[in-house]
């Protein structure tokens, strides 16, 4: 958790920094599965998305019942960015304009989480900024340099969901229709 806020390590009260760039990818078990433990709101508003992979498709599966998938196949892998271009796409996503209509928009997103969506915590100022910056980069991706609604309410649920108690079954995405 000190990683991803302060990013920085330590370790027998040594404080290290980390290198740029770097990223934290934690997994959770399904909440129904013995062992596994909820995070307090603060520890979880940390984490930039939450991203459910689901099942691997049948091939995939199939791979792994015959044991022919490795964790050394991760040796294998090419990269395809370097850590300069990396960077590089960090300060295009800080230079996507957001517009003042496009910021109410996410401030009215936010309110809606806290005061009428009758969720137990509402979305923390924390979200509210990696929800303009995860927007950012979907506008980047789609080779825009401004955002648009559409981009915040793609990138909303990823965003929220890990940080807001809902109905059963129910995600945030639903709320932002009342909102859209």
């Amino acid at each position: 958790l000190e990683a991803m806020e302060e990013r920085q390590v330590t370790v027998e009260g040594k404080s290290l920094k980390l290198p740029q760039p770097f990223f934290v990818i934690a997994t959770q078990n399904p909440m129904s599965q013995a062992g596994t433990f909820p995070l307090p709101e603060s520890q979880l508003d940390r984490f930039l998305l939450s991203i459910s992979l689901g099942y691997p498709d049948e091939a995939a599966e199939r791979a792994l019942l015959e044991g022919t998938t490795s964790r050394a196949d991760v040796g294998a892998l090419q990269q395809v960015v370097s850590e300069e271009q990396l960077l590089a796409l960090r300060h295009q996503v800080d230079a996507v304009r957001a517009s003042p209509a496009v910021l109410d928009y996410v401030q009215r997103l936010l309110a809606y989480s806290r005061y009428e969506g009758g969720f137990s915590h509402g979305l923390s100022p924390r979200a509210g900024i990696a929800l303009v910056r995860v927007a950012k980069a979907w506008s980047l991706l789609h080779e825009r340099d401004y955002l648009i609604p559409e981009d915040v309410q793609a990138v909303l649920s990823s965003v929220a969901d890990h940080r807001l108690v809902v109905g059963a079954g129910q995600k945030m995405l639903n709320h932002v229709r009342v909102l859209a």
